[in-house]
């Protein structure tokens, strides 16, 4: 019982991490290529920005949607039996 609660916490710290980790390559990743774009085309730079902003919702959306399954099997964990 106490190596299932380890490796629960385990998986949890794996998911919040490579989570995290994730968001912040695609989010820099994307700013990145937005500069360029606008640069480029310093006309479409209003469409682009919105884009963008639109993109790092989502990005963000999704790891915190990894943090709420991490939490959940952190603190209700559905596979311990009690």
């Amino acid at each position: 019982m106490e190596n299932v609660l380890g490796l629960v916490a385990l998986a949890a710290g794996l998911i919040i991490g490579l989570g995290a980790l994730g968001a912040c390559i695609g989010i820099g990743i994307m700013g990145s290529k937005y500069l360029e774009a606008a640069a480029r085309q310093p006309e479409l730079m209003n469409e682009l920005q919105t884009k963008m902003f639109l993109l790092a919702g989502l990005i963000d959306a999704a790891f915190l949607i990894g943090v709420g399954i991490a939490m959940l099997f952190a603190f209700a964990n559905p596979f311990v039996l009690k």
